[in-house]
Protein backbone atom coordinates (compact mmCIF):
# COMPACT_ATOMS: atom_id res chain seq x y z
CA UNK A 1 0.00 0.00 0.00
CA UNK A 2 1.18 3.43 -0.53
CA UNK A 3 1.88 5.57 2.30
CA UNK A 4 2.13 9.30 2.81
CA UNK A 5 4.49 11.50 1.48
CA UNK A 6 5.80 12.23 4.66
CA UNK A 7 7.15 8.78 5.36
CA UNK A 8 9.34 9.27 2.28
CA UNK A 9 10.79 12.01 3.11
CA UNK A 10 11.96 11.25 6.86
CA UNK A 11 13.36 7.35 4.98
CA UNK A 12 15.33 9.75 2.83
CA UNK A 13 16.22 12.21 5.20
CA UNK A 14 18.02 9.86 7.37
CA UNK A 15 19.57 7.31 4.78
CA UNK A 16 21.20 10.93 3.48
CA UNK A 17 21.90 12.26 6.88
CA UNK A 18 22.80 9.00 8.75
CA UNK A 19 24.10 6.97 5.58
CA UNK A 20 24.92 8.08 2.51
CA UNK A 21 26.52 10.95 3.30
CA UNK A 22 28.97 10.20 6.68
CA UNK A 23 30.38 7.49 3.78
CA UNK A 24 31.26 10.03 1.55
CA UNK A 25 32.84 12.22 3.99
CA UNK A 26 34.59 9.32 5.82
CA UNK A 27 36.28 7.77 2.74
CA UNK A 28 36.76 9.75 -0.01
CA UNK A 29 38.40 13.20 0.74
CA UNK A 30 42.11 12.91 -0.36
CA UNK A 31 43.88 15.00 2.44
CA UNK A 32 47.14 14.76 0.80
CA UNK A 33 46.86 15.28 -2.94
CA UNK A 34 43.59 16.55 -3.35
CA UNK A 35 39.87 15.36 -4.59
CA UNK A 36 38.27 12.17 -3.95
CA UNK A 37 38.80 8.76 -3.99
CA UNK A 38 35.73 7.45 -5.46
CA UNK A 39 36.62 3.85 -6.70
CA UNK A 40 35.69 2.16 -3.31
CA UNK A 41 34.59 -1.46 -2.17
CA UNK A 42 31.53 -1.92 0.21
CA UNK A 43 33.25 -0.82 3.58
CA UNK A 44 35.29 2.52 1.69
CA UNK A 45 38.24 0.27 1.57
CA UNK A 46 40.29 2.43 -1.73
CA UNK A 47 40.39 -0.17 -5.13
CA UNK A 48 41.85 2.34 -7.77
CA UNK A 49 43.28 5.39 -6.38
CA UNK A 50 42.84 7.04 -9.58
CA UNK A 51 41.03 10.17 -10.02
CA UNK A 52 38.59 10.04 -12.29
CA UNK A 53 36.68 13.16 -13.82
CA UNK A 54 33.04 12.85 -14.11
CA UNK A 55 32.27 11.53 -10.44
CA UNK A 56 35.04 14.42 -9.14
CA UNK A 57 33.40 17.04 -10.49
CA UNK A 58 29.96 15.50 -9.17
CA UNK A 59 30.96 15.30 -5.97
CA UNK A 60 31.55 19.07 -5.78
CA UNK A 61 28.56 19.65 -6.81
CA UNK A 62 26.95 17.53 -5.08
CA UNK A 63 28.30 19.45 -1.73
CA UNK A 64 28.40 22.46 -2.55
CA UNK A 65 24.64 21.87 -3.29
CA UNK A 66 23.78 20.37 0.16
CA UNK A 67 25.51 23.59 1.74
CA UNK A 68 23.67 25.85 -0.79
CA UNK A 69 20.49 24.20 0.04
CA UNK A 70 20.70 21.67 3.16
CA UNK A 71 22.51 22.53 5.51
CA UNK A 72 25.22 25.28 5.60
CA UNK A 73 27.78 22.86 7.43
CA UNK A 74 31.38 24.15 6.70
CA UNK A 75 32.70 20.61 6.47
CA UNK A 76 30.28 20.49 3.36
CA UNK A 77 32.02 23.65 1.81
CA UNK A 78 35.49 22.46 2.78
CA UNK A 79 34.65 18.81 0.61
CA UNK A 80 33.51 21.02 -1.89
CA UNK A 81 36.46 23.38 -2.21
CA UNK A 82 38.84 19.89 -1.76
CA UNK A 83 37.53 18.35 -5.04
CA UNK A 84 37.11 21.82 -7.44
CA UNK A 85 41.15 22.96 -6.62
CA UNK A 86 42.18 19.65 -7.54
CA UNK A 87 40.29 19.79 -10.99
CA UNK A 88 41.02 23.35 -11.60
CA UNK A 89 44.36 22.58 -11.18
CA UNK A 90 44.92 19.53 -13.27
CA UNK A 91 41.66 18.67 -14.92
CA UNK A 92 41.75 20.24 -18.26
CA UNK A 93 43.69 19.96 -21.22
CA UNK A 94 45.64 23.07 -23.01
CA UNK A 95 42.80 23.67 -24.65
CA UNK A 96 40.48 23.30 -22.13
CA UNK A 97 39.13 19.75 -22.78
CA UNK A 98 38.71 17.85 -19.74
CA UNK A 99 40.13 14.94 -18.86
CA UNK A 100 38.36 11.01 -18.35
CA UNK A 101 41.01 10.10 -15.55
CA UNK A 102 44.03 11.28 -13.68
CA UNK A 103 46.36 9.67 -11.22
CA UNK A 104 45.98 10.38 -7.32
CA UNK A 105 48.40 13.16 -8.15
CA UNK A 106 46.89 14.52 -10.74
CA UNK A 107 48.84 13.58 -13.49
CA UNK A 108 46.47 13.17 -16.91
CA UNK A 109 46.06 9.22 -17.58
CA UNK A 110 42.97 9.07 -19.84
CA UNK A 111 40.99 11.34 -22.50
CA UNK A 112 37.55 10.06 -23.50
CA UNK A 113 36.43 11.96 -26.38
CA UNK A 114 33.14 12.98 -24.53
CA UNK A 115 31.79 15.83 -23.11
CA UNK A 116 30.26 14.66 -20.37
CA UNK A 117 33.05 15.54 -17.98
CA UNK A 118 33.12 19.45 -19.52
CA UNK A 119 29.22 19.10 -18.34
CA UNK A 120 30.17 17.85 -14.59
CA UNK A 121 32.73 20.93 -14.46
CA UNK A 122 30.42 23.42 -15.31
CA UNK A 123 27.67 22.37 -13.00
CA UNK A 124 30.42 22.04 -10.33
CA UNK A 125 31.63 25.72 -11.10
CA UNK A 126 28.06 27.17 -11.14
CA UNK A 127 27.04 25.53 -7.65
CA UNK A 128 30.29 26.46 -5.89
CA UNK A 129 30.26 29.97 -7.16
CA UNK A 130 26.58 30.44 -5.46
CA UNK A 131 28.09 28.41 -2.23
CA UNK A 132 31.27 31.29 -2.42
CA UNK A 133 29.51 34.21 -3.61
CA UNK A 134 32.45 34.60 -5.93
CA UNK A 135 31.78 35.90 -9.53
CA UNK A 136 34.56 34.77 -10.96
CA UNK A 137 33.85 30.56 -10.65
CA UNK A 138 30.53 31.69 -12.35
CA UNK A 139 32.23 33.60 -15.43
CA UNK A 140 34.31 30.19 -15.74
CA UNK A 141 31.51 27.78 -15.73
CA UNK A 142 29.65 30.35 -18.36
CA UNK A 143 32.68 30.39 -20.86
CA UNK A 144 33.16 26.60 -19.96
CA UNK A 145 29.41 26.07 -20.89
CA UNK A 146 30.20 27.81 -24.07
CA UNK A 147 32.91 25.35 -25.20
CA UNK A 148 30.77 22.69 -23.77
CA UNK A 149 27.80 23.45 -26.24
CA UNK A 150 30.29 23.60 -28.99
CA UNK A 151 31.67 19.95 -28.04
CA UNK A 152 27.77 18.61 -27.83
CA UNK A 153 27.62 19.96 -31.04
CA UNK A 154 30.65 18.26 -33.06
CA UNK A 155 32.29 15.17 -31.66
CA UNK A 156 35.32 15.61 -33.95
CA UNK A 157 36.33 19.07 -31.47
CA UNK A 158 37.44 16.06 -29.39
CA UNK A 159 38.96 14.33 -31.82
CA UNK A 160 35.74 11.64 -32.56
CA UNK A 161 35.82 13.04 -36.92
CA UNK A 162 32.55 11.58 -38.48
CA UNK A 163 33.12 9.06 -41.42
CA UNK A 164 30.95 8.69 -44.80
CA UNK A 165 28.86 5.77 -43.55
CA UNK A 166 27.45 7.68 -40.57
CA UNK A 167 23.98 9.18 -40.33
CA UNK A 168 22.88 12.31 -38.27
CA UNK A 169 21.94 11.17 -35.23
CA UNK A 170 20.54 13.22 -32.34
CA UNK A 171 21.65 11.54 -28.77
CA UNK A 172 18.96 11.75 -25.78
CA UNK A 173 21.89 12.18 -23.46
CA UNK A 174 23.36 15.35 -25.14
CA UNK A 175 20.31 17.35 -24.63
CA UNK A 176 19.70 16.05 -20.62
CA UNK A 177 23.17 17.19 -19.91
CA UNK A 178 22.17 20.51 -21.53
CA UNK A 179 18.65 20.67 -19.78
CA UNK A 180 21.07 20.51 -16.46
CA UNK A 181 23.21 22.98 -17.71
CA UNK A 182 21.35 25.37 -18.43
CA UNK A 183 18.83 25.11 -15.56
CA UNK A 184 21.60 25.84 -12.80
CA UNK A 185 23.00 28.49 -14.80
CA UNK A 186 19.32 30.65 -15.02
CA UNK A 187 19.08 29.58 -11.65
CA UNK A 188 22.55 31.64 -10.88
CA UNK A 189 21.84 34.24 -13.59
CA UNK A 190 18.83 34.72 -15.45
CA UNK A 191 19.82 37.40 -17.57
CA UNK A 192 18.03 36.17 -20.55
CA UNK A 193 20.53 35.18 -22.56
CA UNK A 194 20.18 31.38 -21.91
CA UNK A 195 16.32 31.01 -22.70
CA UNK A 196 17.32 30.09 -26.20
CA UNK A 197 18.89 26.85 -24.69
CA UNK A 198 15.92 25.99 -22.66
CA UNK A 199 13.47 25.84 -25.27
CA UNK A 200 17.08 23.68 -27.48
CA UNK A 201 16.73 21.50 -24.33
CA UNK A 202 13.18 21.46 -24.71
CA UNK A 203 12.60 20.64 -28.49
CA UNK A 204 15.94 18.43 -28.10
CA UNK A 205 14.34 15.94 -25.37
CA UNK A 206 10.62 15.57 -27.19
CA UNK A 207 12.03 14.80 -30.55
CA UNK A 208 13.18 11.33 -28.98
CA UNK A 209 9.68 10.65 -28.11
CA UNK A 210 8.74 7.43 -29.24
CA UNK A 211 5.27 5.44 -28.17
CA UNK A 212 5.26 7.48 -24.74
CA UNK A 213 8.79 7.04 -23.77
CA UNK A 214 12.26 8.64 -24.88
CA UNK A 215 14.63 6.56 -27.44
CA UNK A 216 18.24 6.81 -26.99
CA UNK A 217 18.72 7.65 -30.71
CA UNK A 218 17.05 9.43 -33.38
CA UNK A 219 18.04 10.02 -36.73
CA UNK A 220 18.01 13.37 -38.12
CA UNK A 221 18.28 13.04 -41.84
CA UNK A 222 15.30 10.83 -42.21
CA UNK A 223 17.46 7.69 -42.32
CA UNK A 224 15.72 4.55 -40.59
CA UNK A 225 17.75 4.21 -37.78
CA UNK A 226 15.97 1.38 -36.43
CA UNK A 227 17.55 -1.06 -39.00
CA UNK A 228 20.70 -0.58 -36.41
CA UNK A 229 20.31 -1.50 -32.52
CA UNK A 230 21.04 1.89 -31.44
CA UNK A 231 18.40 3.03 -33.24
CA UNK A 232 16.08 0.78 -31.08
CA UNK A 233 17.49 1.24 -27.75
CA UNK A 234 15.57 2.29 -24.47
CA UNK A 235 17.43 3.34 -21.59
CA UNK A 236 14.19 3.17 -19.18
CA UNK A 237 16.95 5.23 -16.76
CA UNK A 238 17.50 8.12 -19.17
CA UNK A 239 13.91 8.19 -20.69
CA UNK A 240 12.86 9.02 -16.78
CA UNK A 241 15.22 11.34 -15.99
CA UNK A 242 14.71 12.85 -19.53
CA UNK A 243 10.99 12.98 -17.97
CA UNK A 244 12.04 15.08 -15.22
CA UNK A 245 14.25 17.20 -16.17
CA UNK A 246 11.90 18.58 -18.68
CA UNK A 247 9.31 19.12 -15.97
CA UNK A 248 12.33 21.14 -14.74
CA UNK A 249 12.66 23.43 -17.92
CA UNK A 250 8.98 23.86 -17.65
CA UNK A 251 8.81 25.84 -15.08
CA UNK A 252 10.68 28.28 -17.10
CA UNK A 253 9.11 27.53 -20.17
CA UNK A 254 5.60 26.38 -19.24
CA UNK A 255 3.62 24.33 -21.92
CA UNK A 256 0.91 22.33 -21.23
CA UNK A 257 1.43 19.47 -24.18
CA UNK A 258 5.19 18.85 -22.72
CA UNK A 259 3.96 18.82 -19.06
CA UNK A 260 1.45 15.60 -20.20
CA UNK A 261 4.19 14.36 -22.76
CA UNK A 262 6.42 14.46 -19.31
CA UNK A 263 3.98 12.92 -16.80
CA UNK A 264 3.35 10.32 -19.68
CA UNK A 265 6.59 9.35 -20.33
CA UNK A 266 7.23 8.57 -16.16
CA UNK A 267 4.38 5.70 -16.26
CA UNK A 268 4.76 4.44 -19.60
CA UNK A 269 9.13 3.88 -19.12
CA UNK A 270 8.04 2.44 -15.89
CA UNK A 271 5.71 0.03 -17.21
CA UNK A 272 7.50 -0.51 -20.25
CA UNK A 273 11.02 -1.05 -18.57
CA UNK A 274 9.94 -3.04 -15.38
CA UNK A 275 10.65 -6.17 -15.02
CA UNK A 276 7.52 -8.04 -14.18
CA UNK A 277 9.06 -11.09 -13.11
CA UNK A 278 11.83 -10.30 -11.02
CA UNK A 279 11.15 -6.34 -10.03
CA UNK A 280 13.00 -3.45 -10.76
CA UNK A 281 14.70 -1.65 -13.63
CA UNK A 282 15.47 -3.19 -16.84
CA UNK A 283 18.90 -1.64 -17.93
CA UNK A 284 18.48 -1.77 -21.40
CA UNK A 285 15.57 -2.50 -23.72
CA UNK A 286 15.20 -3.04 -27.36
CA UNK A 287 11.62 -2.17 -28.55
CA UNK A 288 11.56 -4.25 -30.84
CA UNK A 289 12.36 -7.58 -28.96
CA UNK A 290 15.07 -8.10 -30.39
CA UNK A 291 18.84 -9.11 -28.71
CA UNK A 292 19.94 -5.77 -26.98
CA UNK A 293 23.58 -4.97 -28.39
CA UNK A 294 25.15 -4.69 -24.04
CA UNK A 295 25.56 -7.67 -22.38
CA UNK A 296 24.38 -5.95 -19.03
CA UNK A 297 21.06 -5.11 -20.93
CA UNK A 298 19.03 -7.40 -18.19
CA UNK A 299 20.62 -6.17 -15.06
CA UNK A 300 19.17 -3.51 -12.47
CA UNK A 301 21.54 -0.88 -11.10
CA UNK A 302 21.32 2.00 -8.56
CA UNK A 303 20.73 5.18 -10.65
CA UNK A 304 17.68 3.96 -12.95
CA UNK A 305 16.01 3.55 -9.02
CA UNK A 306 17.04 6.83 -8.33
CA UNK A 307 15.87 8.54 -10.99
CA UNK A 308 12.63 6.72 -10.99
CA UNK A 309 12.21 7.89 -7.09
CA UNK A 310 12.28 11.69 -7.89
CA UNK A 311 10.46 11.61 -10.82
CA UNK A 312 8.04 9.90 -9.30
CA UNK A 313 7.89 12.38 -6.09
CA UNK A 314 7.92 15.28 -8.03
CA UNK A 315 4.69 14.00 -10.56
CA UNK A 316 3.54 13.19 -7.73
CA UNK A 317 3.40 16.44 -5.76
CA UNK A 318 2.43 17.68 -9.38
CA UNK A 319 -0.63 16.10 -10.02
CA UNK A 320 -1.95 14.05 -6.94
CA UNK A 321 -2.51 11.83 -9.17
CA UNK A 322 -2.75 7.94 -7.64
CA UNK A 323 -0.55 5.83 -10.57
CA UNK A 324 2.37 7.79 -9.27
CA UNK A 325 1.63 7.53 -5.87
CA UNK A 326 0.78 3.30 -6.60
CA UNK A 327 4.71 3.16 -8.89
CA UNK A 328 6.70 5.35 -6.06
CA UNK A 329 5.50 2.64 -3.68
CA UNK A 330 6.49 0.03 -5.50
CA UNK A 331 9.82 1.70 -7.01
CA UNK A 332 10.63 2.33 -2.97
CA UNK A 333 10.62 -1.27 -2.02
CA UNK A 334 12.49 -2.81 -4.80
CA UNK A 335 15.16 0.12 -3.81
CA UNK A 336 15.51 -0.18 0.06
CA UNK A 337 15.08 -3.79 -0.14
CA UNK A 338 18.07 -4.47 -2.66
CA UNK A 339 20.01 -1.85 -2.79
CA UNK A 340 20.47 0.09 0.51
CA UNK A 341 23.56 -1.22 2.89
CA UNK A 342 22.12 -0.95 6.08
CA UNK A 343 25.97 -2.05 7.82
CA UNK A 344 28.13 0.33 5.75
CA UNK A 345 26.37 2.76 4.32
CA UNK A 346 25.85 3.97 0.83
CA UNK A 347 23.75 1.59 -1.69
CA UNK A 348 25.35 -0.95 -3.96
CA UNK A 349 25.26 -0.26 -7.12
CA UNK A 350 25.04 -3.06 -10.06
CA UNK A 351 22.80 -6.73 -9.78
CA UNK A 352 21.54 -9.07 -12.12
CA UNK A 353 18.27 -9.56 -13.26
CA UNK A 354 16.98 -11.48 -10.29
CA UNK A 355 18.63 -8.80 -8.11
CA UNK A 356 21.32 -10.83 -6.52
CA UNK A 357 24.74 -8.46 -6.00
CA UNK A 358 27.39 -8.79 -8.84
CA UNK A 359 29.57 -5.95 -7.25
CA UNK A 360 29.82 -5.26 -3.88
CA UNK A 361 31.51 -1.46 -4.71
CA UNK A 362 30.29 1.46 -3.52
CA UNK A 363 32.36 3.60 -6.04
CA UNK A 364 33.79 3.43 -9.17
CA UNK A 365 34.70 5.46 -12.90
CA UNK A 366 31.11 6.52 -12.76
CA UNK A 367 29.24 5.73 -9.78
CA UNK A 368 30.05 8.28 -6.80
CA UNK A 369 28.61 11.02 -4.46
CA UNK A 370 25.90 11.90 -6.56
CA UNK A 371 22.54 9.86 -8.04
CA UNK A 372 22.30 8.89 -4.40
CA UNK A 373 22.27 11.70 -2.18
CA UNK A 374 20.90 13.92 -5.30
CA UNK A 375 17.98 12.00 -5.44
CA UNK A 376 17.56 11.42 -1.54
CA UNK A 377 18.23 15.49 -1.07
CA UNK A 378 15.52 16.32 -4.10
CA UNK A 379 12.72 14.01 -3.09
CA UNK A 380 12.95 15.90 0.76
CA UNK A 381 13.09 18.87 -0.62
CA UNK A 382 10.18 18.49 -3.17
CA UNK A 383 7.98 16.75 -0.44
CA UNK A 384 8.63 19.37 1.91
CA UNK A 385 7.55 22.23 0.02
CA UNK A 386 4.40 20.67 -0.55
CA UNK A 387 4.21 20.97 3.40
Amino acid sequence: MPKPLGHYAQSYRENLTKSVIPFWLNHSLDRECGGYFTCMDRDGSVYDPRKYMWPQARQVWMFARLFNQFDRREEYLDAATLGLDFIRKYGRDEQGRVYFSLTREGSPFFFQRKPYGAVFFVMALIEYAIATGEDRYLDEAKAMFADTVRWLDDAALLGRPNHAGQTAVSVLANHMVLAFMVVELMAACDDGSYRPYVRRAIDGIVQHLHDGIFLEHVATDGFDLRQYPEGRLFNPGHSIECAWFLLHLLRIEPNEEHQRIALDVIEQTLVRGWDQQYGGLTYFVDIDGNPPAQLEAPMKLWWPCTEALYALVLAHTLTGEARFADWLHRVHEYTWSHFVDPEHGEWFGYLDREGRLTHTLKGSAYKGCFHVPRCLLMCVQEIERQG
